[in-house]
């Protein structure tokens, strides 16, 4: 098969299976869901980049989309790639001061906005700005409060466009190099400024090849999308789900997701951790609550389908006549209403951003939910290894993915070779020739082996390894894997680098604790009353102690505080794809961290 750009891959399949529906969305008026199809998909693209031309777009200039998931985000995308401008994602959660970075950096011309925060922040910015000269109102009810440079979306590509503005759109289309630079996609920066990574036509391209290798889906298939698009995983995955002609449905509230999971019923979805250790954690909540016979069922059945799919299919060996027909009992009761949690219909769901706990992949897999395992970065175009459909491993991010080389470098630093791996940091030389070996591999910053058999395991994130004032090494990300699992926690930071020894900000799973309360007769006002309670002070301290157990006595938490609140995007601890920002916590929660160590 011949990979050609991602704009002229839409367009084969406009032509190809033109009035099926490409992609959909709901109507919040009549709370359905409303199918776009090929050929109007197609149109809509064509119109933009029309658009884009008459208002004087040159080849290669940057074009920012700052908004959250919609139909009108990867029309906008695909419509600037198409005719050979270059898309700057700028995630909806950005605050001013973050997109205004951006713009200038990038020298935006042309700004896309979703809804009337994502206006306010830009139309602010345009008061100072050299660059910004026009801003596309993705939303129809956001107010423009008649700003002389704004349009909406609709009136901006149903302009009536001269012959020779298609005769350019057609001349763009065909000159498209697969070296032309396709994307600057910055990231969010866990530790200093920004860095915008550089992908052109060929990444995309040569991921889509890598993945048609590795998965097994046709155009029967769909997928729920409800990642941030602004970030490479879940861009690159709907690029190749649009390739494969599957249909993609645009979730715009991701606090909706369980619902939409059961009217959607996907076949497949790109998802992170964190949806996992939730619905983890809420099936052991009801398993406790179950009646004995309920209880012994469940761990019956989930029994039955941990020999059937993970000691038998996994490893690709013959299932025994026997457990066959205990797995069709155990299924049938039990099994397969735990699949209907994500729809149903699940085939596969590519789970990234950060490692999964093993026993929690495996507990899954035991009810025939398949996670795909995998691992990747924005500067390889995402994917870098993944789960194959045989012979994973539960504690790895599975094996390199097709077209891709993984070696391990000196301090474990797994290193990447292929041709996903990004050109550069834009505007950044020096900044490039650090993540590049001279043999001109890519240095992830992430610790991790690789077994016999290939497969990948990240240990942490370099930047991240602690060094307590003892000399011992600290992961943190492995220490907090195993505590946020836990059904009473719902977000952890290790603390313990240069210090005697390690602690931990925790913020409880506020909706358990109260329950616990409620339980245990205790009496509170408000939540903050409650988290300092010496029943619930003890009760945490058990948790902690069993959940740690396996690890050594140096690496274990000594001493934690709970937060009344969740770390956020907006209060900038966290970034847009739900990372620590370790640096920001630390110094705006020096004064607690700094208890803890007062013995």
């Amino acid at each position: 098969m011949s990979y050609k750009h991602i704009g002229l891959e839409i367009k084969n399949n406009v032509s190809r299976i033109q009035d099926k529906s490409a992609i959909h969305y709901k109507d919040t008026s009549t709370n359905k869901w409303v199918g776009i199809s090929w050929n109007s998909f197609g149109d809509q693209i064509k119109k933009v980049s029309k658009a884009l031309l008459n208002f004087g777009i040159k080849e290669q200039d940057n074009i920012a989309i700052f908004a959250q998931n919609m139909p009108e985000w990867i029309i906008a995308d695909l419509a600037i790639m198409s005719i050979r401008a270059v898309t700057v994602p700028v995630y909806a959660t950005n605050s001013k001061k973050e997109t205004e970075y951006i713009v200038n950096d990038a020298e935006v011309s042309v700004i896309f906005v979703g809804d009337q925060e994502e206006f306010d922040k830009v139309e602010e910015i345009c008061e100072t700005n050299q660059f910004l000269k026009l801003i596309v109102a993705l939303t129809p009810t956001v107010d423009l409060r008649n700003h002389s440079n704004a349009v909406y979306f609709n009136h901006f590509m149903q302009q009536d466009f001269a012959e020779t503005v298609e005769i350019e759109r057609q001349k763009r289309e065909y000159e498209l190099s697969k070296n032309d630079l396709a994307s600057i996609i910055y990231t969010s920066g866990t530790t200093g400024e920004p860095k915008g990574v550089m992908l052109d036509h060929n990444n995309f391209a040569t991921s889509l090849k890598a993945h048609d290798f590795e998965l097994d889906v046709d155009e029967t298939d769909s997928s729920l999308s409800f990642l941030p698009l602004s970030h490479i995983y879940e861009r690159s995955w709907v690029f190749f789900c649009l390739h494969v002609g599957m249909e993609v449905y645009f979730n715009q509230d991701p606090k909706k997701i369980a619902d939409v999971l059961k009217e959607v019923k996907p076949t497949v979805m790109c998802t992170v951790p964190r949806i996992f250790e939730k619905i983890f954690s809420a099936i052991q909540e009801k398993r406790k609550e179950a009646s004995p016979t309920k209880m012994k069922m469940a761990s019956w059945a989930l029994g039955i389908g941990n020999k059937y799919h993970n000691n038998h299919r996994r490893l690709d060996k013959k299932v025994p006549l026997g457990l066959k027909m205990k797995f069709k009992i155990a299924d049938k009761l039990v099994l397969s209403k735990l699949r209907e949690v994500f729809g149903g219909r699940i085939k596969f769901m590519p789970c990234g951003g950060a490692p999964l706990a093993a026993d929690m992949v495996s507990f899954f897999y035991s009810f025939g939910l398949n996670i795909k395992c995998g691992y990747g970065l924005t500067e390889t175009t995402a994917t870098v290894s993944l789960f194959g459909y045989k012979h994973y491993e539960f504690n790895s991010a599975g094996k390199a993915i097709h077209g891709t080389q993984i070696k391990i470098g000196e301090n474990n630093e797994v290193l990447v070779k292929g041709p996903g791996v990004m050109q550069g940091y834009y505007k950044k030389p020096e900044a490039t020739a650090e993540v590049f070996t001279n043999d001109g591999w890519f240095k992830t910053g992430d610790a991790g082996r690789l077994d016999a058999e290939g497969n990948l395991e990240i240990t942490d994130r370099i930047k991240d390894l602690m060094k307590t004032s003892g000399g011992k090494y600290i992961a943190p990300q492995k220490l907090e894997m195993a505590l946020v699992s836990d059904s009473f926690i719902e977000q952890i930071a290790v603390i313990g680098d240069q210090q005697k020894y390690v602690t931990a900000l925790a913020v409880p799973s506020f909706e358990n604790i109260k329950k616990y309360a409620d339980e245990h007769s205790i009496s509170f006002k408000d939540v903050e009353e409650l988290i300092n309670h010496n029943q619930i002070k003890d009760m945490f301290e058990k948790r902690f102690e069993e959940l740690q157990q396996e690890f050594s006595k140096f690496e274990k938490i000594k001493k934690f505080t709970l937060l009344p609140k969740e770390f956020s995007i907006e209060a900038g601890e966290i970034t847009a794809t739900l990372k620590l920002k370790r640096k920001v916590i630390q110094k705006k929660y020096k004064e607690l961290i700094d208890k803890m160590y007062k013995d």
